[in-house]
């Protein structure tokens, strides 16, 4: 212990005062909040309501060879079998056999009628002739699938039983920060009933899984067979979805990705309710607003979502929405970057009016649309100009590009169909802007400067007047085989 009395007075005095300024700390401030004890009454409260979700599909074989053993999804055996039999079947004739995989699910409700629902992973029950759900006590139902979803990657199970079986509910997975402890559950490789834990190691995460990409990012192990179990937050409840690893070695690296539970849940009440999702649909095909864009447009900063076109009698069509407009907010919602667009819309009711604010012609503009219903089909638009006109290349050396009417040859060159309307690219400097943002030979300028271009002269007109307001690019509405997109593109 310190002894006090050695210390010099002023010494003492400042000791006294910092230990007093301590005192007065509110506990919390005190004491970091560190890796909890053990998870080990959690784990005892939450397990009875995650199961395992074994599938069986009837596949084509080769008869004359021994089926391959069923080995846990990614065991090391497997591939090695899985190349002998590919090795040894050639000449056989085919049958049909009885192909097993397993993944993970957990229980939301159980009904006074007996029935209980399954939430799990919709790649986990895709395809499958049969699907069981196996409880805790090693207990076998046979699983109904009551519906699926392949954009959202969620499928609802539901099983009927007299007993009355452990569930677990939803949490507010917008509150859960980078850094909170989580556990996930599942049944890795077969092995059932696995718990581990991590943090969530970052939010918001696309991986090109689906146009409403927004995962929660941990490093809690989570490998093959974890699809569609749950990952908990420290309350036991349900904040996440586990989906997805990555991981260049088929095990977890501490990379896995679950779908938040905020964004789940009105997915899997309509999946419970209809049988299938409902989405809502805007009908504008949209693009990033980059800085050059941002400079192009005159916003203060690049945000927002840029309509690149408007689908013709679709909701934004109807309500006055114009290419070229950027969407800042939607329903009352900020629209800080391009991707969050589509969540939102598509979470919307259908047939709901909601209000909309674009940045148009340097000002900000309110509209108000009716949102619609996603039909799952491709919508594709079309131009009805025929040219007949014949051309020559003409060089627009500001921009890197060379440009052409589009007569029947210059169509013809480059596999286009007649009903384009605008430029024909020709040839694309390889040490532009213009090369640099994807610009090919073969795609179409349709505008320059926001202003359609018709001719090659056209075109020029329209540089030689951004060059002279002193603009450092132009941009430019470029249609390639992926559709129309905006291009700010630098002036040479």
């Amino acid at each position: 212990m310190m002894n006090l009395s050695k210390l010099p007075v002023l010494r003492q005095l400042a000791f006294v005062f910092v230990i007093a300024v301590i005192a007065t700390l509110p506990i919390h401030a005190l004491q970091a909040k560190g890796m909890p004890e053990s998870f080990a009454d959690l784990a005892d409260k939450l397990l009875p309501a995650v199961v395992n979700v074994s599938t069986t599909q009837v596949v084509e074989g080769k008869s004359g060879v021994p089926d391959m053993p069923q080995f846990p999804p990614g065991s090391p055996f497997e591939d090695f079998f899985k190349d002998f039999l590919d090795r040894n079947q050639n000449g056989h004739p085919t049958q049909k056999r009885k192909a097993t995989s397993l993944g993970s699910g957990f229980i939301i409700d159980y009904r006074n009628n007996g029935d209980a629902y399954v939430v799990t992973n919709n790649h986990v029950v895709e395809g499958a002739d049969e699907v069981s759900v196996i409880l805790q006590d090693d207990t076998r139902m046979k699983a109904e699938i009551v519906g699926r979803d392949a954009k959202s990657d969620l499928a609802v199970l539901k099983v009927h039983t007299d007993r009355k079986l452990p569930s677990v509910g939803f949490g507010d997975s917008s509150v859960s920060r980078v850094g909170d402890w989580v556990v996930a559950i599942g049944n890795p490789f077969g092995l059932g009933g696995t718990v581990t834990a991590g943090i969530i190691s970052a939010r918001g995460r696309d991986i090109n899984a689906g146009p409403y990409d927004d995962f929660i990012q941990t490093d809690a192990s989570i490998n093959r067979g974890n699809s569609g179990g749950p990952m908990f937050n420290m309350d036991g409840e349900v904040i996440g979805i586990n989906t997805a690893i990555y991981s260049p070695s088929g095990g977890s690296v501490g990379i896995g990705f679950a779908i938040p539970s905020n964004a789940a849940q009105a997915v899997i009440e309509q999946l419970i309710t209809n049988g299938q999702v409902s989405r809502g649909w805007l009908g504008v095909h949209i693009q990033v607003v980059t800085d050059p864009i941002a400079e192009a447009l005159g916003l203060k900063k690049a945000e927002g979502a840029l309509v690149a076109s408007v689908i013709e009698d679709g909701p934004a069509a109807k309500a006055g929405v114009k290419a070229r407009d950027v969407i800042l907010e939607f329903d009352g919602k900020r629209v800080t970057e391009m991707r969050k667009l589509p969540r939102i819309v598509a979470s919307t009711p259908v047939e709901k009016a909601v209000s909309l604010k674009v940045w148009r012609d340097g000002e900000m503009k309110t509209l108000s649309v009716m949102i619609g219903r996603l039909d799952e089909k491709e919508v594709v638009a079309s131009a009805t100009t025929k040219p007949e006109a014949k051309s020559e290349d003409q060089a627009l050396a500001a921009l890197g590009l060379t440009v052409a009417a589009p007569s029947a040859e210059v169509l013809g060159r480059f596999e286009l169909p007649d009903t384009v309307e605008g430029l024909v690219i020709t040839d694309v400097l390889a040490d532009t802007s213009a090369y640099d943002e994807g610009i090919r030979a073969g795609d179409v300028l349709s505008e320059v400067s926001q202003e359609k271009v018709k001719t090659p002269s056209d075109a020029v007109r329209l540089i030689e007047a951004a060059k002279k307001e002193g603009k450092k690019s132009v941009l430019l509405l470029i249609e390639s085989q992926s559709g129309f997109r905006f291009v700010a593109v630098k002036l040479r």
